[in-house]
């Protein structure tokens, strides 16, 4: 892990109607996202929403593991852990 860096899991839905937090699934932050699986276009859109809803740029959201399934785990920095967890408490509101 990078010094400044919060690492957590992400299960993806692509092909969605809409790009959403859509609860957890297990343990993972749960996203929905419009795009399709193809040509890392469902990891595209993952970064830029998880950027936008953290207040980071894209380029502080990496995929560490899993980029070709759905549960990643991703590193952001310039976040806290309680960033994270609010994230996480977003997710669970209907």
């Amino acid at each position: 892990m990078t010094r400044g860096a919060v690492r957590f899991e992400v299960r993806v839905q692509p092909r969605a109607s809409r790009t959403e937090l859509a609860g957890l699934h297990g343990g993972a932050l749960k996203v929905r996202v419009t795009a399709p699986p193809v040509d890392a276009a469902a990891n595209r859109a993952l970064i830029e929403f998880l950027a936008e809803c953290l207040g980071v740029a894209k380029r502080a959201v990496r995929i560490v593991a899993g980029e070709t399934g759905r549960t990643k785990l991703l590193e952001v920095d310039g976040v806290t852990p309680a960033q994270i967890a609010s994230l996480r408490e977003r997710a669970l509101r209907p």
